[in-house]
């Protein structure tokens, strides 16, 4: 009878990715605890956020609304826990992540703005905003152009129940490293000119499990990792 194969727990994954996040920042020359690990837990269950909450992590991204607002209710006693919405947000669900998110990521355009000021409860902090930018003109992702972020800013900047933290983008899956890096360049570019701008711009959401290092090389300070950590779905 053949043993078992060794499967790693979820504690001893994130182990692993945060040493890979503070190597790749020190091959960088950056400073390891510039960079903040995402934990994308969409999908997945409530035992597995758990898990990875005792082991430490506290900034979990969920991708669909009812999803993320049934997990935030339901793991409402982690306190300290700071949910981000990641994924494309329609407007008549804007609500909910207005009245349950900490952050969003996934700004394109100034109605969803509008609204998400006028439904962020008086009584929360500002909602932390990231412009997503469509990077590579895929016509299957959301985002706007890099020359459409200066616009996107300004209104953020102007809302009073939002806070303006920077970009967020997905490049390509299939592009090939140098494109990758081509595209990652550009993004750290314009995370800078808004950094010369806004003094609250502090994020750029960018990096995955497979490009963890690219991203990190080029000026990413918030990286999404969820099959590296939960395993693959």
């Amino acid at each position: 009878m053949q043993n078992a194969p060794n499967r790693t727990t979820i504690a001893e994954r994130y182990c692993t990715v945060i040493a890979q996040i503070q190597r790749a920042a020190v091959a960088a020359q950056r400073n390891p605890n510039t960079i903040s690990l995402l934990a994308v837990s969409k999908t997945k269950p409530m035992s597995a956020i758990t898990e990875l909450y005792a082991a430490g992590q506290r900034h979990f991204g969920e991708n669909y609304v009812q999803e993320g607002v049934k997990k935030i209710q339901q793991l409402s006693h982690l306190t300290d826990v700071i949910w981000h919405f990641i994924g494309p947000l329609q407007s008549n669900k804007s609500k909910d992540v207005a009245e349950h998110f900490s952050w969003i990521h996934s700004i394109d355009r100034d109605k969803l703005i509008r609204r998400l000021n006028e439904q962020r409860p008086a009584n929360m902090p500002p909602l932390q905003c990231l412009i997503q930018v469509n990077i590579d003109d895929e016509t299957s992702k959301a985002g706007v152009q890099l020359a459409e972020v200066p616009k996107l800013a300004k209104y953020i900047n102007e809302a009073d129940n939002l806070t303006l933290r920077g970009i967020m983008a997905i490049p390509e899956a299939k592009a090939t490293p140098e494109e990758k890096a081509a595209s990652f360049q550009l993004l750290n570019n314009a995370m800078r000119e808004l950094q010369a701008n806004y003094a609250s711009v502090d994020t750029l959401s960018l990096g995955m499990s497979d490009d963890l290092n690219a991203a990190i090389a080029h000026g990413s300070t918030m990286v999404r990792i969820g099959t590296a950590l939960f395993g693959k779905r």
